[in-house]
């Protein structure tokens, strides 16, 4: 683990004791439009014990963005109950809540000319991407609460999605060197596609629910008409291929989000993307493509090509519709994409485990299952 990235606040950790976490409000609203609220705990907050060459606890001071509008469940309470769980390690935390796009990205940046020693987004993957375009390239690392619908790059991470899991994540400090990559000079983090994908992603996007159910009915009423289309593609400079395509799909991780895998094999670690091509075919078999995504056998489907790149130049007919970490926008008729290695800081798991075809979505599948039964039965939690 990077530990020079945080400050050691020794006056602040060997004064700090006393009763419960409270929520102080500092004010309503911010500057910027905004809203924030100030969770400063004093719960038996750890002292520093300091021994030459050792530091074995200290203080860090997070700033946390929560979406309270981002997937399914309500947000009432959620500061709080994350500041609560965190104070028990040393940890401050100062809430943000976005109020319009783009505040994820402002409140990133602010957070950094502030001195805070990471960011924490609560969120799906837009707010996940908001967020993570402030940090890039800085040493303040990025943490995932993951509150979306899809949740892709919590996902690939194997964060598990629920809050206080997921907070043991960030409880742990351990910190990793991460890839990103840009399309036309806008990040990603997940996957940037065009075709079907892209085409799913603009149905969503107009639908007043938001979820798996409606995703997938989105995705149905794109397919039954979905015709698709000529792509020129140069991986690293070589000879371009032209392909008629179903999707085309750039991956820094492993899958768009609720464990549907279009690049089992990705690393948001080893400099490269996949770049995932389903060709043209009939319906039946651009059906069992998605079947296969989600089994993890999408590598072994005879209608799929899969290359590693470190930049891919792609050329289509005309500018449309494509899909920035399943986020709907539009890009030119040429798109360059590159991969940027090694420059996102994020707290990450330190179980991580290879994926496994059947196996690993299975898995995730059963505990997704478990989650969701414990929520049910316990709508508080």
């Amino acid at each position: 683990m990077d530990n020079s990235i945080f400050r050691r606040k020794f006056a602040l950790a060997n004064a700090k004791q006393g009763s419960l976490a409270q929520l102080n409000r500092a004010s309503d609203y911010g500057s910027e439009g905004y809203r924030f609220e100030s969770c400063t705990s004093h719960i038996n907050t750890p002292r520093i014990l300091l021994i030459p060459g050792f530091i074995f606890n200290y203080c860090m001071r997070l700033r946390l963005i929560i979406n309270p509008i981002s997937g399914t469940r309500s947000k009432a309470g959620l500061a709080q109950h994350i500041s609560n769980l965190l104070s028990l390690d040393g940890i401050e935390v100062d809430v943000a809540y976005t109020t319009c796009r783009g505040d994820a990205t402002r409140i990133a940046h602010q957070s950094i000319e502030t001195g805070y020693d990471g960011v924490l987004a609560c969120g799906g993957d837009g707010t996940v991407n908001e967020t993570a375009r402030a940090l890039c390239g800085t040493e303040i690392p990025l943490g995932i609460i993951p509150a979306g619908s899809g949740n892709g790059l919590a996902r690939h991470l194997n964060i598990p999605i629920d809050i206080d899991y997921s907070l043991r994540v960030i409880k742990e400090r351990n910190i990793r060197n991460c890839d990103f990559a840009v399309a036309n000079g806008t990040p990603f983090f997940c996957t940037f596609g065009l075709g079907f994908d892209a085409a799913v992603s603009h149905q969503f996007a107009k639908e007043k629910t938001r979820g798996l159910l409606t995703y997938i009915k989105s995705a149905i009423d794109i397919y039954s008409n979905y015709t698709s289309q000529r792509y020129t593609i140069s991986i690293d400079g070589r000879e371009p291929i032209v392909r008629e395509a179903f999707l085309v799909a750039c991956c820094n991780a492993s899958q768009y989000g609720n464990n549907a895998f279009i690049a089992p094999e990705a690393s948001i670690t080893d400099g490269k993307l996949d770049v995932i091509i389903v060709k043209d075919a009939s319906r039946l078999r651009t059906l069992l493509v998605g079947l296969d995504m989600m089994t993890g056998m999408i590598p072994h489907n005879s209608q799929t090509e899969i290359y590693q790149a470190s930049k891919v130049t792609i050329t289509r007919d005309s500018a449309g519709e494509c899909h920035i970490d399943g986020e709907a926008t539009e890009t030119g008729k040429e798109i360059d994409v590159e991969c940027i290695p090694g420059q996102l800081k994020l707290f990450c798991p330190t179980d991580k485990t290879r994926f496994r075809p059947f196996i690993t979505p299975i898995s995730y599948f059963v505990r997704d299952i478990s989650l969701r039964i414990t929520h049910t039965l316990s709508p508080g939690k």
